[in-house]
C-alpha cells in the first residue's frame, strides 16, 4: 500500500485555513484515519502502513498550522481540531471509520469519541492525555519550550514544516501549540466526558513515557468499558519510533477484533 508522500493530497477550506490530507488505499476496504501530534504531520505513520494485517482505507490529515495545512486566524484550540477532522469527514463522506491518534491527535480523537455522534468503530491513542489533570506535572516543561530551542533539539521536525508548510512561521506556532497544550477551558481536554466512549478503546503507551503517566492511563482505562491499555517497555512518548514490532503486534490484534 502507498505510504504518505505529501504530493498526491487535496486541500480543504475551513475557517479561513487550508486543511491537507491524503487517502491511500481500496475505497471498499475500512476506513482508518490518522491523526498526528504536535510539531509533526502524517509521514509520521508511514512505518505502520506497510505492517498492517488488513487491507485499509487509509486518510492521513495534517493538523491545522502543521504538515502542509495553514493555521489561518483561528486560535489553536483541541476542540478546533476536532471540528477541522469533522468537516474532512463529511467532506469524505465517511459513513464508518477507526482512529490512530498520536499525542495530540489521540486527544483530538478522544473529543471525537466521547463529544460528538461520529460513527467511530474503534479507537487507537499513543501516549494520549486525556484530562487537565495529567498537564499539571508538564505545565513547568511545555512553558520552557522556546522556538529556538526546538530548533535545536529536533531540528528534522523544524526543517519538515519548513519545507512543506506553505505559510510558515514557526516563532508563532510554537506558542499556540504550548496555549492549546495548557488549556484548562472546555476547549482543551475532554476530561469526564471520556465516560461516554462507546467504541472500542486501545490505550497506549510506552512505559518510560515522561509526558504521559501510568497513573493517567490507567484511571482512563479503569473509566472506559471494553478499553485495553498497552503499556510498553522499552519505549517513550512514541512508541511506535521506538518499539515498532510491540506495537504493531497490539495494533494489528486490536484492529483485527
Amino acid at each position: 500500500m502507498k505510504i504518505f508522500d505529501h504530493n498526491s493530497g487535496e486541500y480543504l477550506e475551513l475557517d479561513g485555513a487550508r486543511i491537507y490530507y491524503e487517502v491511500t488505499g481500496n475505497n471498499d476496504d475500512p476506513v482508518l484515519l490518522l491523526l498526528h501530534g504536535g510539531f509533526g504531520n502524517i509521514e509520521y505513520f508511514n512505518p505502520i502502513i506497510p505492517h498492517l494485517k488488513r487491507e485499509f482505507k487509509i486518510i492521513g490529515i495534517d493538523s491545522r498550522g502543521q504538515g502542509k495545512s495553514t493555521r489561518g486566524a483561528a486560535e489553536l484550540s483541541y476542540e478546533q481540531l476536532q471540528r477541522d477532522v469533522e468537516r474532512v469527514v463529511e467532506h469524505l463522506k465517511l459513513e464508518r471509520f477507526s482512529i490512530i491518534g498520536f499525542s495530540d491527535g489521540g486527544m483530538v480523537g478522544y473529543r471525537l469519541a466521547s463529544l460528538t455522534s461520529l460513527p467511530i468503530e474503534k479507537l487507537v491513542t499513543i501516549g494520549s492525555r486525556w484530562h487537565v489533570k495529567n498537564t499539571e506535572p508538564n505545565r513547568e516543561l511545555f512553558l520552557s519550550i522556546t522556538p529556538a530551542g526546538w530548533k535545536l533539539k529536533f531540528p528534522t521536525t523544524f526543517h519538515s514544516y519548513q519545507k512543506l508548510n506553505p505559510e510558515p512561521d514557526f516563532d508563532s506556532l510554537v506558542p499556540a501549540l504550548i496555549q492549546m497544550w495548557l488549556d484548562p477551558t472546555e476547549s482543551g481536554s475532554p476530561n469526564e466526558a471520556v465516560k461516554n466512549i462507546a467504541c472500542p478503546l486501545l490505550i497506549v503507551r510506552g512505559d518510560g513515557d515522561f509526558i504521559l503517566s501510568l497513573e493517567a492511563v490507567a484511571e482512563l482505562s479503569s473509566l472506559i468499558k471494553g478499553s485495553t491499555l498497552l503499556n510498553i517497555p522499552f519505549a517513550g512518548h512514541s512508541t511506535l519510533e521506538d518499539q515498532l514490532e510491540i506495537f504493531m503486534l497490539g495494533l494489528n490484534e486490536f484492529l483485527a477484533h
